[in-house]
């Protein structure tokens, strides 16, 4: 007995890494559905040797689809989620649109796996930010073991994370600097070729812009309310890939080895930490990855039970795409869901 999926905004860098997980990880469905806005309908897409033609998503059928995987930003999000719950398939959200709905469950597997079965309010499951699930799955098992007080943490994110859009952005301004060409800004403020900008997002009223708000806001809901946290956002030249900053704050005593100890047995971390030049991970190699790598593990003196580390994962599979196939994975595994029609 398998699932009928649909993936909404397939032809999107997250939609079509979706359906690639989907088959790597065998997940069990009998059919799979390309959905995308009518100016994508009959564009062809990959689902492992399968190729599927995109249907649109404004006259398209839910009522005998089970899950929903749905990563085609806030507005369509928005509009369509509570559409597609009231036909009875499971929406897992890829958008910031329901993160912090308190009927709406915030999930990273890794880290509380155990909400899911909150879904049933409004039938939507959110997916945090790229830069967040990564960041809570390297801190929950530290947190279990010492009590996070306070993280201070700097992105160094790629520029997937705003779309295809940003990637071609990069790649035709890196080529104006060594053809002497124009380079033109479209998606981001300022020239992304051989630079770093320090925003990501709008701004907001007190300084922070919408990215850091959001890592702040959604590692309280997935991980603790108690714990601060303070987030500087910065893109940086590079296509796929999250890089993080960290220092954290303990309540308890924790030693370097300690959690070194904690984390290399922790489920979805990957701890490569040689004091030696290249005993770390850069983003070039997490991508296609699906582990958080964490790497460069240290005291930090300057404060009491502190520790720094450094922190990478590719943001289209562990920052989106993959965590919301192991959401959905959760709800099977755990029986929260049934398939509406049996297979043939």
């Amino acid at each position: 007995m398998g699932f009928k999926v649909a993936c909404v905004g397939a032809t999107g860098n997250v939609g079509r890494e979706m359906l690639n997980i989907l088959d790597e990880r065998s997940f069990p469905a009998d059919e799979v559905v390309a959905l995308a806005s009518r100016r994508s309908l009959g564009v062809e897409v990959s689902y492992g040797d399968r190729t599927l033609k995109v249907k649109a998503l404004e006259n398209y059928d839910f009522s005998d689809v089970d899950i929903c995987l749905m990563s085609a930003g806030g507005e369509v999000s928005k509009e369509w989620s509570p559409k597609i719950a009231a036909q009875g398939a499971v929406v897992i959200d890829n958008s910031s649109a329901w993160r912090m709905d308190p009927d709406v469950p915030l999930i990273v597997p890794e880290v509380n796996a155990e909400a899911a079965a909150g879904y049933t309010k409004k039938n939507i499951i959110a997916n945090p930010n790229c830069s967040t699930a990564q960041l809570v799955v390297a801190l929950k098992p530290l947190h279990d073991a010492a009590i996070i007080k306070r993280v201070v943490v700097s992105t160094y994110q790629s520029v997937s994370g705003a779309g295809k859009d940003a990637m071609d952005e990069l790649f035709s301004q890196t080529k104006a600097v060594y053809t002497n060409a124009e380079l033109v800004n479209k998606k981001f403020p300022k020239r992304i070729a051989f630079n770093v900008i320090p925003q990501i997002d709008v701004f907001m009223e007190d300084g922070y812009t919408k990215e850091e708000w959001k890592m702040m806001m959604e590692t309280k809901k997935i991980l603790d309310p108690k714990i601060k946290l303070t987030a500087t956002c910065v893109r940086v030249p590079v296509f796929i890939g999250h890089s993080e900053a960290v220092n954290v704050e303990f309540e308890n005593p924790i030693s370097v080895e300690e959690a070194r100890s904690i984390l290399r047995q922790a489920p979805g971390c990957l701890v490569i930490d040689k004091h030696e030049p290249g005993g770390y991970v850069t983003p070039y190699e997490s991508a296609g990855e699906d582990a958080t790598y964490i790497s460069r593990i240290r005291e930090d003196a300057t404060v009491e039970n502190g520790l720094t580390f450094w922190c990478v994962s590719d943001n289209l599979r562990k920052g989106a795409a993959l965590n919301a196939i192991q959401i959905a994975e959760v709800l099977i595994n755990r029986k929260l869901l049934q398939p509406k029609k049996k297979a043939a």
